[in-house]
This record gives structure tokens, C-alpha cells and sequence, in this order.
């Protein structure tokens, strides 16, 4: 499958949080969660280098609509719930349409 839409986040966990946050967008890999979906072709968790409550997530999904679908259900709606109670500020996006490149994992 090929990824005709991404993003980039990157989420500033609260001091001595990053873990956690880690351990929450990690579920999203889990059967019937958002990076699970069929839709989904990338899913990376990643961390700051410098910074461990820094943690950077990159999706790659096979269009725009099924994202924004996937993301209104349920499954996803839960982890972005529990999301904002971890973090410091207010994540950052950035989106963009794939042009090339590899994931294996």
C-alpha cells in the first residue's frame, strides 16, 4: 500500500511524563486502534535525542479521508483523550503528501 498522506507530531510531554507518553501512542499499534488500521502504512513513535519528554510521532495513511475517518472513531478518540492530560503544551502538526521512501519495521 502506498501513503498519499502524512503527518509529523511532535508532543512535549510534562516533566518526567515521556514515558508514559510513549507507552500511550504505542497502543495505537494495538489490534483495533488507529495505526492497526489497514489505512495505516507508517506509524513511528520516536523520541528526542536530547529531550526524552520530547517524543515525535510520524503517520503515513493511504488518503486524508481515511485518517480523519479512523481518527473520529472511538479507539483513536480514547488515546487523544488521555493524551492531553500528559502534556506539557500543545502539540505541533505538520502535514504533507508522500512522495517516496520505505518503511520496515
Amino acid at each position: 500500500m502506498i501513503a498519499a498522506y502524512g503527518f509529523n507530531a511532535t508532543l512535549t510531554a510534562a516533566p518526567g511524563k515521556g514515558d508514559q507518553l510513549v507507552g500511550l501512542l504505542l497502543t495505537g499499534l494495538d489490534e483495533g486502534s488507529p495505526g492497526a488500521s489497514e489505512h495505516c502504512v507508517v506509524y513511528l513513535v520516536s523520541r528526542s535525542v536530547s529531550d526524552p519528554d520530547v517524543v515525535h510521532v510520524t503517520e503515513g495513511w493511504t488518503s486524508e479521508e481515511d485518517h480523519h475517518r479512523i481518527f473520529a472513531g472511538e479507539a483513536a478518540q480514547a488515546i487523544v483523550a488521555r493524551i492531553g492530560g500528559l502534556l506539557a503544551k500543545e502539540a505541533e502538526y505538520t502535514d504533507y503528501v508522500p512522495v517516496r521512501g520505505r518503511a520496515a519495521f
